[in-house]
C-alpha cells in the first residue's frame, strides 16, 4: 500500500543500526559506533551507500572486521566488496579501552589501514579519545601514519585550510555535541589532572571563546588551529596565543562571569586539542535542545553536589514552560534554577515568538541581514536581563546557569546567589539592591515573604526532599503548607 508507515519493533536491549538497518546490541560500544555514523551522515555529508559496517578486512591468512569503512562514492556494489577501495577505516570502542590497548587501540586501525592499499585516512575513538591518521609514503618510500584533526569530509574538504570559513561551520546534530562536550573534558583530564570541578570551568572558558568567535561576524575567524599547528609545539604556542587573546575580549563582555585576573590555566597543547574538537560547529546556530542536553548533562556530571540535588528533566521542562506560555513581558523567576534550565527553557520560548515575529518581515532568520541580527540580539539581552531571573544557593550552579544563558543567547539574565528559602530580611544587603534594580524597585520595598510578590511567573523544582530536609520554624512558617 503507497504511503503506508513501516513500523519496526526493536526488542529491548537492542538497536538499529543507522547505516544498514541491522538490529544489534545495544552496548556502549555500539554506542560509540552510532555517534559516529550519524555523524558521518549528517555532519561530513557521506551517503550511506558508501558507508560499509563490520567490513571485513583480509589480514595474511585471517580475517578481521572493521567497525566502520567508507569507500568513494563513484563506485559500483560490486567494487565496495574490495578492500583495496576503501578510502577510510574507522573503529570505535567503549570508553574502557585505551588507545595504548595492544589489541584494541590505535595501532589495531594502522593494520587495517596497512592491510587496505588505497586507504588514506583512519579514525580510532572511544567516545572520549579521538585519534586520526593520514596513511603517507615518505620520502624513503617508508609507510608513515601522520596524526590529523579529523577525517576529510565527502566533498574532500580538510582542515588543511590556514583558517576556517564560516560558511563551512556546521550545526551539531543529536547526541554528537554531547559526545565532543565529553571527549574535550576528557582532553583536560588527562593532559592536566584537574578535578571534575575545575576541569569544567576551564573548559567552558573555551567554549566562551568559541561563542565570542561566532559572534565576531565582521572579522575572520580566530578560533582554529591547523593539523601542523596541533602536532608541534610552536604551532600550540601559537593556538593559545590566539585563545588568550579571544578570552581577554570574552572577560571585558561578561564580567558578571569572569574575574579580570581570570586566565587560561590550560597549557598550550590541551587548548588546541580542545579547539580541534570544537573549531567546525557553528555553536550558536546548533538547535537549542541540543546544546542544552549537552550543557545540562555535563554540568549535572561535574557539579552536582551531594546535598540531594535533583536536575529536572529536560522534556519536564519544556511540557512545563508550554502549559504556562510566558508572554514577552512577564517576569519569570526560577527561586531554586540549578544549572538554569527552567530559566533558559523559558527564555527560548519567548524568544522563538519574537523570531516569528521577525520572520513574517524578514524571511527565515538565516537570512537576515547583518543590522537585523544586531536589533534582534539586542532585543534577547534586553529581554534576558529585564525579565528572566534565577536564584540558587549554589554559587557555581549560579556561575554555570550564567554561562547556560549566555551559550544559549546573548544574555545572562539576573541570575543571583542566593538562598531562596531565608525570609527576605535575612538576604544580604548587596542582594536585595541588585535585584531591586533589575525590578525597577527600591530596596527598601524588599522585606519580608508577603512583600516578594514581584514575578509573573514561578516555574522551579523547589528544594525539599527527604535529603534536605528542611525544620527551621523561621522558615517554614513563611509557607501555608509548610508546617505540620
Amino acid at each position: 500500500m503507497s504511503g503506508a508507515k513501516i513500523i519496526i519493533s526493536i526488542p529491548e536491549g537492542k538497536i538499529r543500526d543507522y547505516i544498514d538497518g541491522t538490529i544489534r546490541k545495544d552496548t556502549p560500544e555500539e554506542y560509540v559506533r552510532q555517534t559516529v555514523e550519524k555523524r558521518l551522515v549528517n555532519e561530513h555529508k557521506y551517503l550511506k551507500e558508501q558507508i560499509k559496517v563490520e567490513f571485513g578486512v583480509q589480514m595474511g591468512s585471517g580475517k578481521k572486521r572493521a567497525d566502520i569503512v567508507i569507500f568513494p562514492d563513484d563506485l559500483s556494489e560490486e567494487e565496495r566488496k574490495d578492500q583495496h577501495n576503501i578510502s577510510i577505516i574507522i573503529e570505535c570502542k567503549k570508553e574502557s579501552v585505551k588507545p595504548t590497548d595492544k589489541n584494541n587501540g590505535i595501532e589495531q586501525l594502522k593494520t587495517y589501514m596497512a592491510a587496505c592499499n588505497n586507504c588514506e585516512w583512519g579514525m580510532w575513538t572511544n567516545g572520549l579519545h579521538k585519534t586520526v591518521y593520514k596513511k603517507i609514503i615518505n620520502d624513503k618510500k617508508k609507510t608513515v601514519f601522520e596524526e590529523f584533526n579529523d577525517i576529510p569530509s565527502a566533498d574532500g574538504s580538510t582542515d588543511e585550510s590556514e583558517r576556517l570559513n564560516r560558511n563551512t561551520l556546521i550545526k551539531a546534530y543529536e547526541d554528537n555535541l554531547l559526545f565532543t562536550f565529553k571527549t574535550c573534558h576528557n582532553i583536560i583530564y588527562v593532559n592536566e589532572g584537574l578535578q571534575k570541578q575545575p576541569a569544567f570551568f576551564e573548559f567552558l572558558k573555551i567554549i566562551f571563546c568559541k561563542i565570542h568567535d561566532e559572534r565576531n561576524l565582521l572579522k575572520p575567524i580566530e578560533f582554529y588551529t591547523t593539523s601542523k599547528e596541533r602536532n608541534y609545539k610552536d604551532g600550540q604556542a601559537t593556538v593559545y596565543k590566539r585563545i588568550s587573546k579571544i578570552f581577554n575580549e570574552v572577560k571585558k563582555r561578561h564580567g558578571q562571569i569572569f574575574e579580570k585576573s581570570d586566565e587560561l590555566k590550560l597549557h598550550p597543547r590541551t587548548v588546541t586539542f580542545l579547539v580541534a574538537e570544537l573549531q567546525k560547529y557553528a555553536l550558536l546556530s546548533t538547535d537549542i535542545d541540543i546544546k542544552g542536553k549537552a550543557y545540562e548533562e555535563l554540568v549535572g556530571a561535574n557539579l552536582r553536589g551531594d546535598r540531594g540535588e535533583f536536575f529536572t528533566p529536560r522534556n519536564v521542562m519544556k511540557m512545563t514552560v508550554d502549559m504556562i506560555n510566558p508572554q514577552d513581558n512577564e517576569k519569570v523567576l526560577d527561586s531554586s534554577c540549578g544549572t538554569g534550565g527552567f530559566v533558559v527553557t523559558a527564555m527560548n520560548f519567548v524568544i522563538n515568538r519574537l523570531t516569528a515575529k521577525l520572520e513574517k518581515q524578514y524571511g527565515i532568520k538565516e537570512g537576515w541581514s547583518t543590522d537585523v541580527r544586531k536589533v534582534f540580539n539586542e532585543k534577547i539581552s534586553e529581554i534576558a536581563a529585564e525579565n528572566f531571573y534565577g536564584f540558587d544557593i549554589n554559587p557555581d550552579l549560579v556561575k554555570a546557569t550564567k554561562m547556560n544563558m549566555v551559550m544559549n543567547n546573548d544574555g545572562s539574565g539576573s541570575i543571583l546567589q542566593l538562598n531562596s528559602l531565608l525570609p527576605p530580611q535575612e538576604w544580604s544587603e548587596e542582594t536585595k539592591k541588585h535585584l531591586a534594580q533589575a525590578l525597577g524597585i527600591a530596596a527598601i520595598n524588599i522585606r519580608n515573604h508577603k512583600s516578594i510578590g514581584l514575578f509573573d511567573i514561578i516555574v522551579t523544582n523547589p528544594p525539599f526532599g527527604s535529603k534536605i530536609p528542611v525544620k527551621d520554624q523561621q522558615i517554614l512558617e513563611q509557607y501555608e503548607i509548610g508546617y505540620i
